[in-house]
């Protein structure tokens, strides 16, 4: 669930950004140097060009609002081709995108709330993007990737719901954080829908007072389970919760992925996951499950690496040769904080520990950001 407020702590948001502003460039000197300029503010979305060319396209955000801003592109059905979250205040990104010829929407959203101001662009001619039958063929794994792990959330989903429903509280909490696995591998992806996430994904955190009598979700029985101790008349957010990724599924047959958008953008995205919400424990404020979560999110984006990799050893050695060695990097630390099947409560890993992990998903975080230019070549 992408984060909406302000960190809480200090030295939390001190990380926060600090992987942000680590994790920002997407392009090399060449992108870059043709990039579009795109100011945003807290109210305001200003693009320096409405009429661009199919392809690989470089926008260079920049934030010069007071608020953490997200930069979309919409298509003209309102569905987002590609996003970026998490522009920091006096931060800016460049953002490769790959855009098929077409009208589009341009929009800034400061707060992070999928609304804001836009500018309309066209977009004419043939993309190249995409034409390797490689890369064709890493979207069409990938898809089959999201949907099998849509399957298994589902799966451990209805056994953690039947033990909400049973009342079995040790039980449910023992099954809590395996449900969710699934979720968070290919979280870019099921953001896609908008009205879903919401629903299936958010923390009270980052509700505002008239949103919380519509709650709903993991985090809700999350809260129930380890705040309240009783999931006593909440048995219908678990049915909610099952018919939510229900509809979820149903929708991905239909849904195309993009090489750039969505998979080398997406592994970016899960990254940044990692930086706003896990290394800073908020993602699981009552259960401390947060390095399961962390784990997903850099599985999912290592899984996009992998189909992409042939592609990028061509293209970029170097480039995969940093991303090999930095994926080893975060996967050998985690594995420092392995307790059984899962790992150790969150609350219990210390500041030094904690930097730690921000540090190499912070070395992770330089190479990931180059791999959407480095696909779009």
């Amino acid at each position: 669930m992408r984060p909406v407020s302000v960190l809480a702590l200090a030295g939390a948001a001190a990380v926060s950004m600090s992987l942000l502003t680590a994790c920002g460039g997407d392009g090399d000197e060449a992108g870059a140097a043709g990039a579009i300029a795109v100011t945003a503010t807290d109210d305001a979305c200003e693009v320096a060009k409405t009429d661009l060319p199919a392809g690989k396209t470089t926008f260079k955000v920049a934030n010069k609002g007071s608020k953490v801003n997200e930069f979309e592109v919409l298509k003209a059905d309102g569905k987002i081709l590609a996003e970026r979250e998490n522009i920091g205040p006096g931060t800016s990104v460049d953002f490769v995108v790959n855009l098929p010829a077409g009208q589009y929407k341009l929009l800034c959203s400061a707060g992070q709330t999928g609304k804001g101001p836009s500018q309309d662009v066209t977009v004419t001619g043939g993309s190249a993007v995409g034409a390797d039958p490689r890369l064709t063929k890493a979207a069409a794994d990938y898809k089959a990737f999201v949907i099998a792990q849509t399957d298994d959330t589902i799966a451990k989903t209805e056994k953690f719901v039947a033990a909400v429903k049973d009342g079995d509280v040790e039980k449910a909490k023992e099954l809590y954080a395996p449900s969710r696995v699934g979720w968070e591998t290919i979280e870019p992806v099921a953001e896609k829908f908008s009205d879903l996430d919401p629903k299936v994904d958010a923390r009270e955190a980052d509700l505002k007072p008239e949103e919380k009598k519509d709650w709903s979700g993991w985090h809700l029985l999350e809260k129930a389970l380890w705040k309240d101790g009783s999931v006593k008349g909440k048995e219908k957010y678990g049915d909610q919760l099952l018919a939510d990724l229900g509809t979820l599924k149903s929708r991905l047959p239909g849904l195309t992925l993009d090489p750039v958008n969505d998979m080398a953008g997406g592994a970016k995205e899960l990254l940044d996951e990692v930086a706003t919400g896990k290394v800073t424990g908020e993602e699981e404020a009552f259960s401390h499950t947060d390095l399961v979560d962390f784990k997903a999110n850099v599985d999912g984006a290592k899984k996009i690496y992998d189909l992409l990799k042939p592609v990028v050893q061509e293209r970029d050695a170097q480039l995969a040769k940093d991303l090999d060695d930095n994926f080893a990097g975060v996967e050998t630390l985690l594995k420092k904080h392995e307790k059984g099947d899962g790992y150790v409560s969150y609350d219990k890993v210390g500041e030094d520990e904690r930097k730690e992990l921000a540090d190499a998903v912070n070395a992770l975080g330089e190479p990931l950001s180059r791999l959407a230019a480095a696909v779009a070549k």
